[in-house]
């Protein structure tokens, strides 16, 4: 395993896997034995970045989620695990109610929900302190200041270390960051946006982005990385959720446009050539990049997991690498 920094602060800082283990379908549709297996092995293999969400997974049973964190919990407990791995969570996309969701019924982002949320998240997963802990989704009908009180509220408590940010829009981002510095506050240092090698449309509309995807790692937030090196980049679903290898997941319709057969063809020869898995091209890709990416992936068994691990250790060239990068 390798492992790399995040965030800037001596006091809240730490030292992770460069690999995360995602746990949202952990307690839900992964079920117990299986979840603690591929946590177990995680571990083995020095993974110390795990995420999850206190609204994972409500879409499973109709309920408001925190299977995901109580899974978590009992694990930790039944393996004695201390503060050598870093759980991050996020707040405030949980539905207020059974039945709904976070696109018509989220929880928000004010000081009250916040403080309410961390603290069950802390309970539900046994921690005294949340290692990171992200705004989900965006809340515009509460004001900024007070969202980025409430989270640097947690950090001088020492009941949160690192706070982080996912599916906004950057320039909210970057707002919310000079409300921070302003007032001489602790701020987002870790965003966490869906990235993989093939590029979606984002001009789409949806029920959470009316004006088109925000929850993509595009060129703003790239080149925002690149002027803000402290900032670290939680890519999550890099691996399309098993699109690029599995016959029974096509890629979601917002992959389909005249630019993803090049890209999927590169991807392909590259494979061909290291005697690597597509899957594992995808991952070296995005550990191996300028860009400090930590590439978020999940496993529903060990053997995806053994895969995924294995790419920590694929090296690719200089050629391989521009040829990926190059593709339009």
């Amino acid at each position: 395993m390798k492992y790399r920094t995040i965030g800037a602060d001596p006091a809240t800082r730490r030292e992770v896997s460069v690999l995360a283990l995602g746990a949202m379908l952990f307690g839900s549709l992964t079920d117990e034995k299986t979840s603690f297996a591929i946590l177990d092995r995680y571990v083995e293999a020095g993974g110390t970045f795990i995420d999850t969400s206190d609204n994972y997974a409500f879409w499973v049973d109709g309920g408001q989620g925190g299977q995901s964190e109580e899974l978590l919990g009992r694990w930790r407990r039944s393996r004695g695990v201390g503060d050598e791995i870093v759980i991050a969570t996020k707040v405030g996309a949980r539905p207020l109610a059974p039945g709904t969701s976070y696109t018509d019924n989220p929880e928000g982002l004010s000081v009250k929900v916040i403080r309410e949320a961390a603290e069950r998240s802390r309970e539900r997963l046994g921690v005294e302190r949340l290692d990171l802990l992200y705004a989900h989704i965006d809340d515009h009908t509460v004001p900024q200041e007070e969202t980025v009180e409430a989270f640097a509220g947690l950090v001088a408590e020492g009941t949160v270390g690192l706070l982080g940010v996912s599916n906004q829009a950057m320039w909210r981002v970057e707002r919310a960051r000079a409300l921070s510095t302003a007032a001489g506050l602790p701020g987002y240092e870790v965003l966490q946006y869906q990235h993989s090698h093939l590029r979606p449309r984002v001009d789409v509309p949806s029920g959470l982005f009316p004006d088109g995807s925000l929850g993509h790692a595009g060129p703003e937030l790239l080149g925002y990385l690149r002027a803000e090196p402290a900032l670290t980049l939680v890519a999550y679903s890099p691996l399309l959720a098993g699109a690029y290898v599995r016959q029974d997941k096509p890629l979601p319709a917002d992959y389909d446009h005249p630019g993803t057969p090049a890209r999927l063809a590169v991807l392909r020869d590259v494979a061909r050539e290291t005697g690597a898995t597509v899957n594992q091209v995808v991952l070296a890709w995005q550990l191996g990049g300028e860009a400090p990416i930590v590439p978020l992936a999940g496993a529903s068994s060990t053997a995806q997991l053994e895969e995924n691990l294995a790419a920590v250790d694929l090296e690719l060239t200089v050629d391989q690498r521009a040829r990926l990068d190059g593709v339009h």
